[in-house]
């Protein structure tokens, strides 16, 4: 059983930065797949970036270049640093943890067993 907490999210204006932090209790997070997925009001769950147990990263288009996924196996977490923030970004954002890596992009949300409560983001324009 992997619980996960989600911290760090917030309000910001447009170009701005936010950091989210996923920290993972109940087994050792490093040895799982570990993503972070999004949900805007009306839409379906999407999936931004994820992080293998090998520390290969993958990231949706619509993310690449302003999005870095990271793990700090120390502290058993993973981090979401968010820039240039738009207000397309704004969404409740879910991290979640699978048993097995993932070397595909837009991995499916079913096919994250463990997800966390979510953090809202929020980007003004």
């Amino acid at each position: 059983q992997v619980d996960l907490v989600e911290s760090g999210g917030g309000s910001v204006q447009a170009g701005g930065s936010l950091r989210l932090s996923c920290a993972a209790s109940g087994y050792r997070y490093s040895n799982y797949c570990r993503g972070w997925f999004r949900q805007a009001p009306g839409k379906q769950r999407e999936w931004v970036a994820h992080i293998n147990s090998d520390g290969s990263t993958h990231y949706a288009d619509s993310v690449k270049g302003r999005f870095t996924i990271s793990q700090d196996n120390a502290e058993n977490t993973v981090d979401l640093q968010m820039n240039s923030l738009k207000p397309e970004d704004t969404a409740m954002y879910y991290c979640a943890a699978r048993d097995l890596d993932y070397y595909a992009l837009r991995p499916p949300p079913w096919a994250f067993g463990y997800w966390g409560q979510g953090t809202q983001d929020t980007v003004s324009s």
